[in-house]
């Protein structure tokens, strides 16, 4: 019966994960398009640093992007990572992301070229990488290590070019601010051993 129950368990939170992030890429798309209708209004809640007032776009910033093209390549990378980060409970990921995306967006607030403006998920989606890279590490469990091992090899270089400075039209700064807010996640919402077997909610 025990063993029923954590297949089943197994089953629903990744069907619970899908769906999350397959709503999540899904909004994204659906505000490009309303981006596009409204002649690109929706980019002015990009970050322009060190400006007070740009405070507010934060969070706003993770979901906008500047064209189709830029929410295409932002969304297989989103919708395989955020669903391997689900898979360990809603609350947490919530908390994860929630983590990044303020993080990345004062960051960039902080540091980027002055008179840019920057949005996009790619900050999140670089988060999200260094959290399951470094999680199963943190955590001692032997499956989180093997998702992170592999999570590296096959992202581990485009994350590798996506920091490093000069790309023209590239936020670099965003890239290394995200990467570095989702290690610092691992560590801040590392799960003890006698909850890892916890359900999640």
């Amino acid at each position: 019966m025990s063993n029923t129950g954590s297949s089943w368990s197994g089953r629903e939170r990744a069907k619970t994960a899908a769906v999350v992030m397959a709503a999540w890429v899904a909004l994204l798309w659906l505000l490009e398009v309303v981006d596009t209708v409204l002649g690109h209004a929706l980019d002015d809640f990009g970050v322009v640093p060190r400006t007070v007032s740009e405070l507010t776009d934060v969070v706003p910033s993770a979901f906008i992007h500047f064209g189709f093209a830029h929410v295409a390549a932002n969304s297989v990378p989103l919708l395989v990572l955020g669903f391997l980060a689900a898979l360990g409970g809603l609350r947490r990921f919530a908390a994860v992301c929630a983590l990044i995306i303020v993080a990345d967006g004062l960051g960039v607030w902080l540091i980027a070229p002055a008179h840019t403006n920057t949005a996009g998920a790619s900050g999140l989606i670089f988060g999200l990488f260094g959290f399951l890279l470094c999680s199963g590490f943190v955590e001692r469990r032997p499956m989180g290590v093997v998702v992170g091992v592999l999570v590296g090899a096959v992202w581990g270089g485009s994350i590798l070019a996506g920091i490093a400075p000069g790309q023209a039209g590239v936020s670099w700064q965003g890239h290394l601010i995200g990467l570095l807010a989702g290690v610092a996640a691992a560590f801040l919402f590392r799960r003890t051993p006698e909850r890892r077997d916890a359900l999640p909610v």
